[in-house]
Order: structure tokens, then C-alpha cells, then sequence
């Protein structure tokens, strides 16, 4: 298991600023013991949910064209149909994804095959249990054809495919 990229600057700055705040602590509250301890084992604790978010462990997928792949670690929330306004335009079977702070927060493609389309769409960060956060945060679109000729559209954290 290693750290994602992305997350060695945060992880370097959040150990700085950790460290700063515990050593100015120890300088200013010299008589107070117990609050110094107090503040480095948050500390501690502040950083070890550093490094779990950032995690990057090893998943070995062979590609497989009769499977469709979850995009992201979490918990199914949804599976409906609904109407795809941006590529395909017609009603699509929907599943979606929620990560909670404590999953693995990298994404990766659903199926194997040929990017068609990619669109990035700046936007909000909302907080990702918000009903409009899917639609109105920042996210890329990406649409995959398969060697089967059928195209999943990909954003974040939900799949859309064609029924059948």
C-alpha cells in the first residue's frame, strides 16, 4: 500500500503545522501537562486520518468485458433510471457511489475500452451528502466504449449505462 500522489503535499504541510502547534504548546502553556499531552495525541490522531484518507492500496482488476467495475470504494446509494442530459440524452440505468471520510478516495474507470468523451465541469465543493453535491461540485465526465460497441458514462461517483 502506498500514498496517493496528491496527497504528499497536504501530508507534508499538515505535519508542519502539527508540529508547530505542539512545540508553541510546549512554550507557551509550560505548567499544563496534561493539555500538552492532550494536544499531541490529537495530533497523532490528526495525522493517522491523514495518511488513512491518502492511502493507495493495491487492486488487481483484470479487465473483463461482461463486468462493469465500481468507480469508487463506498456504499451503493443509488440504482435508478433516470434522464442523461449531457452525452447520450436519453434514459440511462444510474448507479451511484457515496464515499464517507473513511474510504479510499481514488477513483478509477468502470469498464475497459476507448475514451469517447471527456468534459470537466468546474464547480462547488459541497458536502458530498448534499442532494444537488453530484451535480453542482466540480467533476469530470468520461465516456468509455467497450470492445462491445456499448458506452458507460462515468462522473465521480455514479456509472450510466443503457439497460439491456
Amino acid at each position: 500500500m502506498g500514498i496517493h500522489k496528491e496527497g504528499y503535499k497536504i501530508l507534508i504541510f499538515g505535519f508542519i503545522l502539527l508540529i508547530l502547534f505542539n512545540v508553541l504548546l510546549w512554550i507557551f502553556l509550560p505548567g499544563s501537562m496534561l493539555l500538552r499531552w492532550i494536544a499531541v495525541l490529537f495530533s497523532l490522531i490528526m495525522y493517522t486520518f491523514l495518511l488513512f484518507f491518502f492511502r493507495l492500496p493495491v487492486r488487481r482488476l483484470d479487465p473483463d468485458p461482461g463486468l462493469v467495475y465500481a468507480p469508487a470504494d463506498g456504499k451503493v446509494v443509488v440504482i435508478e433510471e433516470t434522464e442523461e442530459k449531457e452525452y447520450f440524452n436519453d434514459l440511462r440505468l444510474q448507479v451511484s457511489i457515496f464515499m464517507s471520510p473513511l474510504n479510499m478516495h481514488s477513483n478509477r474507470y468502470p469498464v475497459s475500452g476507448k475514451v469517447k468523451y471527456v468534459e470537466y465541469h468546474p464547480g462547488n465543493y459541497m458536502v458530498a451528502w448534499h442532494p444537488k453535491s453530484s451535480e453542482l461540485n466540480e467533476r469530470s465526465t468520461i465516456v468509455i466504449e467497450t470492445a462491445s460497441g456499448r458506452r458507460f458514462l462515468s462522473d465521480r461517483w455514479r456509472v450510466l449505462w443503457p439497460e439491456g
